[in-house]
């Protein structure tokens, strides 16, 4: 009897897989683990092997010998809030594709103590890498706390960047000075503006940017208009209650967040503002609330999600000792983008007061 040409599953092992197209073992296992930092012209070699060779890998082996080789530990900050559960859930997903265990363990302050011991903490639960989001990350860098740490830690989106760390981010400063001057574009030239809480980078950098826009577009900068929150809808609503109360109040507000954009949209409809009439609102993040809202709210989408996947990717590369991962820290930033809907309007729309 004939023998086909085509090798059994059980003849070949990833090795076979990846001399047959022409890559390393651990390439097949990325592209087996749906890494998004594989080429596609590289993907598609590797998957066209598995199908000359009829390959079927022993998922749930490969998994759990992964799984207890690798755990990446993930600090939080432990409130609710969308776009620290989009980080969450994008780590989660990252781990889970590359086979690695994720460790979770939420902090309570930003006080510098807490923060080292946790880290410790994680180490001493078996953890070979650890994410952080801000401002934790932050708070670390600017402490030392990650300087000669025993194993590599990933910053996941601070807001500037941090000397010496690995970082995956977004340009905050770019990113704040863009929607400013698409309002600006709007006709728009009191803008109010509401700052995150002291503690955040971006408490600074989003500022500058907004303030960039305004000096770019020769306008001048008013003090008055600037006010800070702390992240939060109820921080919103006191933020807001302090512009809108001014005399010559602003035409159009961006908040440095959803939620705080959010809480401004509500207070004008407490006050009898047609939003976007009256008032044009911008956010930042673009988060579920965003479209739960009416009008629905223009914001800078800010892929959280898939800045703790690349987060999680790195942080999997830097625990096994990948050469490249390790030469120098890593920066990393992903595209933020403006995503226009009903809560901005050009000021030829609204009550034109001046």
């Amino acid at each position: 009897m004939a023998r086909s040409g085509r090798r059994t599953s059980q003849a070949i092992t990833i090795q076979t897989v990846a001399e047959r197209a022409g890559v390393s073992a651990m390439t097949v296992s990325n592209v087996l683990n749906n890494s998004p930092r594989v080429r596609q012209a590289t993907r598609d070699a590797v998957m066209t092997a598995v199908r000359d060779l009829n390959y079927v890998p022993n998922m749930a082996a490969r998994a759990l010998a992964s799984a207890s080789a690798i755990r990446i530990g993930l600090l939080y900050r432990n409130i609710e809030n969308a776009f620290l559960s989009s980080i969450l859930v994008g780590a989660l997903d990252a781990t889970s594709r590359l086979g690695a265990q994720l460790l979770l363990r939420p902090l309570e302050s930003g006080d510098p103590k807490e923060i080292a011991q946790q880290m410790q903490g994680l180490v001493e639960t078996g953890a070979h890498a650890i994410l952080i989001v801000p401002p934790y990350c932050e708070v670390a860098n600017h402490h030392g706390l990650t300087r000669d740490f025993p194993v590599p830690v990933v910053a996941m989106s601070p807001g500037d960047i941090l000397p010496g760390d690995h970082i995956v981010r977004i340009d905050d400063f770019g990113a704040a000075r863009d929607m400013t001057a698409y309002l600006i574009g709007l006709g728009h030239r009191d803008i109010g503006f509401i700052r995150g809480g002291a503690g955040h980078m971006i408490h600074r950098t989003r500022c500058e940017g907004y303030q960039s826009a305004l000096r770019d577009a020769g306008l001048p900068i008013r003090q008055d208009l600037i006010v800070t929150g702390d992240m939060s809808f109820e921080s919103g609503l006191v933020a807001g209650e302090t512009l809108l109360d001014l005399p010559d109040r602003p035409t159009a507000i961006f908040a440095s967040n959803d939620d705080m954009a959010a809480a401004i949209i509500s207070l004008a409809h407490r006050r009898g503002l047609d939003v976007p009439r009256d008032l044009s609102v911008a956010g930042f993040d673009d988060t579920p609330i965003a479209v739960k809202i009416w009008p629905s709210l223009t914001t800078v989408k800010h892929p959280g999600k898939d800045i703790s996947a690349e987060a999680a990717i790195l942080a999997v590369s830097l625990a096994r000792g990948d050469r490249e991962s390790i030469a120098a820290p890593t920066e990393k930033y992903l595209e933020h983008r403006l995503v226009l809907r009903e809560s901005t309007a050009m000021l030829g729309q609204a009550d034109q007061k001046r």
